[in-house]
């Protein structure tokens, strides 16, 4: 049965170019160690998307859309359904002195953010950066072999997923009409990336869950004790 807006959908996929079959993201680990393109530290497991809520690339959507619990699909996405055009309107050049004033030693091809916009680094000479804000896969015809996983029912399992889309893990999630309370025990590492990850999923949890009008989070800290001398 196809989905509808609102459903909450968690997929695999993996990514390829359509013009040299090379994969550009997979969500699965075992598929990344195969064809050599895992990178230690990424996040790898099930995407969710939120049918009708623009949280994934176009075309993907639409695809999942249609599909239903367990389907597996492979769609070549043309760049409007995927990243776009690229726009030369977004190529630029800076001073070399604007990225050491922001303490950043430009290289091509490094990604940096640049006001509030991520950008690609295309080239530098003694005094000028050229930097491209066209997202890196801009222009490109794009494969998608995607399997349906499941789809989430329970607030417990929408909270979840959105959680762990900022890579926290909640220990205890309590829905009550249209109220959820979230716990984050000892175990949670509460460092900078931590608070900004909780404000971005509350940020999810409002726009993702119309039904829910308020969310609380308890954070539970323990004194370190120190060792007796």
């Amino acid at each position: 049965m196809p989905f509808t807006n609102g459903d909450f959908v968690n997929i695999d996929y993996t990514a390829r170019r359509a013009s040299d079959k090379s994969i550009v993201y997979t969500t699965m680990e075992k598929t990344a160690k195969e064809e050599s393109v895992f990178e230690e530290g990424s996040k790898y497991g099930p995407q969710l998307i939120v049918i009708g809520k623009n949280n994934a690339v176009k075309g993907v959507e639409q695809a999942v859309k249609e599909m239903s619990a367990g389907q597996q699909k492979t769609v070549e996405l043309e760049p409007k359904d995927a990243f776009g055009e690229r726009s030369e309107d977004l190529v630029r050049v800076m001073k070399l002195q604007d990225f050491r004033e922001r303490d950043i030693d430009p290289v091509p091809g490094m990604r940096v953010n640049i006001d509030g916009t991520p950008v690609t680094v295309k080239s530098v000479n003694s005094a000028r950066v050229v930097i491209d804000a066209n997202h890196p896969l801009a222009g490109e015809r794009l494969i998608y072999d995607i399997t349906v996983v499941k789809k989430l029912d329970s607030e417990k399992e929408k909270v979840d997923a959105i959680a762990d889309m900022y890579v926290l893990k909640p220990d205890s999630v309590q829905s009550e009409k249209s109220a959820v309370k979230l716990v984050f025990g000892e175990k949670t590492n509460k460092d900078a990336d931590y608070f900004i990850n909780k404000s971005a999923m509350v940020s999810s949890i409002f726009r993702f869950m119309e039904e829910v009008k308020e969310v609380s989070v308890e954070e539970k800290y323990t004194r370190e004790e120190k060792p007796k001398e």
